[in-house]
């Protein structure tokens, strides 16, 4: 069976206590197993309150974060890296300290978007520091989760086929890709291909959910049925979190960085109910659906 999570974003801009503990326990109310803990600021998340509040509510946590131009390790510049390095490390404690199992998200770039490709020396640097951290991590039974992102929040990884071949490059068995329905849905050929190609890798390590346009699940122009046929092809049974943003709840800087200008939803509770439905049926449908057939091997990715 899946874990499912829900993106503290749904809740909440900031993560002091009152903002933790609306984030968890509206999370627990909702019907999720983990809250995914936007780490974008490390040093604002008190990590015992915070693992003494899962504690409470029974639930799990995984961190996610993008980095910033002051901390892009994709850079040529060495005080960026070594900035980015900190703040990961850091972001890698809260991982730790709450007892989690996972630090994923665009960990290996700027989120954002770049005027240029990227440099071969950047993406030497990029490769370095995940091998740095992923070495950090394992120490802790922690692995790590590379988001590729859509050609508009990274120059560095854009499609599944992309995702593995910098995986393979870091050389380091913690190391999976992290899939995203919104990114997938922009940059990928299809849904079934990509999780396939991840799957047969054996490196399908996390999945994001979310719809087009960032709001309520169904309301846009994703291909569900497809994305959890291929999920339940690959029988996938890790972490599907759901995210979903809106300007109705708002985080100073990741808000601006992807791009969050109009309210999508009102209503959090509805919204995060309804999704947590959404999936469940959507995978139990699939499941049913492909009950006995053969794993299809994939073709060539997109490159």
């Amino acid at each position: 069976m899946n874990t499912f999570g829900c993106h503290s974003l749904v809740w909440s801009g900031g993560w002091t206590e009152n903002d933790a503990r609306h984030a968890i326990e509206s999370s627990s109310k909702a019907g999720y197993d983990l809250v995914e803990i936007a780490a974008i600021d490390p040093a604002s998340v008190d990590i015992d309150m915070t693992r003494r509040l899962l504690e409470e509510y029974d639930m799990g946590a995984t961190v996610s974060l993008g980095l910033s131009a002051e901390t892009d390790v994709s850079s040529e510049d060495p005080e960026a890296v070594s900035r980015g390095r900190e703040l990961l490390s850091d972001a890698l404690n809260i991982v730790r300290g709450t007892g989690g199992k996972m630090l994923c998200g665009v960990i290996y770039s700027k989120l954002g978007k770049y005027d240029t490709p990227v440099t071969e020396r950047g993406l030497e640097n990029s490769r370095a520091t995940m091998a740095w951290l992923a070495d950090k991590a394992a120490d802790s039974g922690i692995s790590l989760g590379i988001e590729f992102a859509n050609r508009y929040e990274t120059n560095v990884v854009n499609t599944t086929a992309q995702t593995l071949a910098f995986i393979d490059s870091i050389g380091r068995d913690n190391v999976y890709a992290h899939l995203d329905s919104y990114h997938m849905n922009i940059e990928e050929r299809s849904f079934a291909e990509a999780i396939q190609l991840a799957a047969s890798a054996g490196k399908l390590g996390y999945v994001h959910v979310g719809e087009s346009h960032r709001g309520a699940l169904g309301t846009g122009s994703i291909n569900w049925t497809e994305f959890f046929a291929a999920l339940a092809e690959a029988k996938y049974d890790g972490v599907i979190t759901f995210e979903s943003f809106s300007s109705k709840v708002v985080h100073e800087s990741l808000s601006n960085s992807l791009a969050i200008w109009r309210n999508l939803w009102e209503d959090n509770v509805e919204l995060a109910t309804t999704a947590l439905s959404f999936m469940q049926q959507g995978l139990a449908d699939a499941r049913t659906g492909v009950e006995g057939q053969s794993f299809r091997q994939p073709t060539a990715a997109q490159e």
